[in-house]
């Protein structure tokens, strides 16, 4: 089950939620495996504006409760066979196959209407 935001998510959250919004990151030692690290600690990709938690470099991620809080009266609503959807004022996303995709997925959504 999918707790968090991935670092693609992350990278997208970070230009539209408030990164104190924010209750996890990844630090410079977690995502070494990705391009454009080396190993002096500093990250070269460009991920937005990520901001100073702990250590060198670190990349803000929410939790479901963190995205889930960030909707304005969001629900979560599941099917029989574990798929899941938020509505939130008024709209629907897909279903996915967990509810953090599905919150990002609604943000993304309320952001472009300029709701969020």
């Amino acid at each position: 089950m999918k707790s968090y935001t991935d670092i693609e998510q992350s990278r997208k959250l970070v230009d539209i939620l408030s990164t104190e919004s924010a209750d996890m990151h990844y630090n410079d030692w977690s995502y070494d495996f990705l391009e454009g690290y080396e190993h002096t600690g500093r990250y070269k990709v460009d991920l937005g504006t990520p901001k100073t938690i702990c250590g060198e470099l670190d990349i803000p991620c929410w939790s479901l409760a963190a995205l889930i809080n960030a909707l304005p009266s969001a629900t979560l609503d599941s099917s029989r066979d574990h798929y899941c959807r938020i509505h939130c004022m008024g709209r629907f996303t897909e279903w996915y196959e967990n509810s953090v995709d599905a919150c990002v997925a609604m943000i993304e959504k309320l952001h472009e209407l300029k709701m969020l």
